[in-house]
């Protein structure tokens, strides 16, 4: 994954870029310089011209991630998707804010259950080691009416 926008020096993201597992995600947060306006200029408008380009990149085996990576394999790119900004201010409440509220919470629950050791459904083991010390008492025991059987007969 690789991360390229339309306004570089206002705009940047965490992490800008990296390797994913297959099936393995990542929450990536996009950062944009915004000036609030001066008094006679018009306020920010929700739509805006900048756009942000996701590129992705299949790649064998082991491989250590550097931006000319993408370079290198341009040929080999797998995804493009272009993003539209839309502009939200925190401080008010709005549908589309609280969609995208939603949305990472539910992204980092996912996250946090991935991080979660796997459930073991083998089954219960019960009283680990007493099957050999049960062993043991039965041929003591054994041994032992072995022992008096022969002095009984003797």
């Amino acid at each position: 994954m690789w991360f390229q926008t339309t306004a570089p020096k206002s705009c940047f993201m965490r992490p800008p870029g990296g390797i994913l597992a297959p099936g393995e995600t990542i929450i990536a947060t996009v950062f944009k310089f915004v000036e609030h306006p001066e008094n006679n200029e018009k306020p920010l408008d929700q739509k805006c011209k900048v756009k942000f380009k996701i590129v992705s990149l299949k790649v064998k085996g082991p491989v250590e991630y550097v931006p000319e990576l993408f370079d290198e394999q341009k040929d080999q790119v797998a995804v493009e998707q272009i993003l539209r900004v839309i502009f939200l201010d925190a401080e008010r409440p709005s549908a589309q804010l609280d969609r995208l509220k939603r949305q990472l919470a539910e992204a980092e629950a996912a996250l946090e259950a991935r991080k979660k050791p796997p459930e073991d459904t083998s089954p219960p083991i019960v009283g680990e080691g007493l099957v050999i010390d049960e062993w043991k008492e039965r041929r003591e025991r054994y041994l032992a009416r072995q022992q008096v059987e022969e002095v009984d007969s003797v």
